[in-house]
């Protein structure tokens, strides 16, 4: 069960962290439209950059790496990351590694005790499937994680897998451009 939910958590992180993001395919150059090299020395806001990183929990936990993905290609300071991550590239060189650990407000927030909701299992149309821990998706498309069952309803928690968590992150620039 607990090996069901760090494979969840892995997926829900990576689908977070890569959103708007572009994996480089093998052979891409990193040369401008006019046939130019357009490499900085540091990340400023608006540059496109290539990441390799990490992200453990407190306890060590692995939830999510770019290993054996390739590196993480995002604009700095677009908001196409977590706030403390996108802050933590700013200023960073071609190269430079660094480990941060993001509190809550720098991440996924803190959890919301009015996303954890008790639905009445006549309203799930396969309630008796559920089990603690298992993934569900609200008819608003919004996903959550089964907290418990009971006999006649169900409570799952909607906020995000990370949210309330302190998160570490391992973190190399390998690629800057304008």
């Amino acid at each position: 069960m607990m090996k069901n939910f760090f494979e969840i958590l892995g997926i829900v992180l990576a689908v977070a962290l890569l959103s708007g993001c572009v994996q480089p395919e093998e052979g891409d150059s990193i040369d401008d439209e006019n046939g130019g090299n357009n490499m900085v020395e540091k990340v400023e806001t608006g540059n496109s950059i290539s990441v390799e990183y990490r992200g453990t929990l407190e306890d060590g936990t692995q939830f999510d790496a770019s290993e054996g993905r390739g590196p993480l290609v995002f604009t700095a300071g677009a908001g196409q990351m977590i706030k403390g991550f996108d802050a933590a590239v700013i200023g960073m060189g071609l190269n430079e590694e660094k480990t941060i650990t993001l509190q809550p407000s720098e991440a996924y927030g803190e959890s919301d005790p009015s996303k954890i909701v008790e639905i009445p299992k006549a309203n799930i149309g396969d309630a008796n499937s559920l089990e603690v821990g298992m993934s569900v998706t609200s008819s608003q498309g919004v996903n959550g994680i089964v907290k418990e069952i009971k006999e006649n309803a169900v409570i799952i928690d909607f906020n995000h897998a990370l949210a309330g968590k302190k998160l570490t992150f391992w973190i190399k620039v390998v690629a800057i451009k304008k």
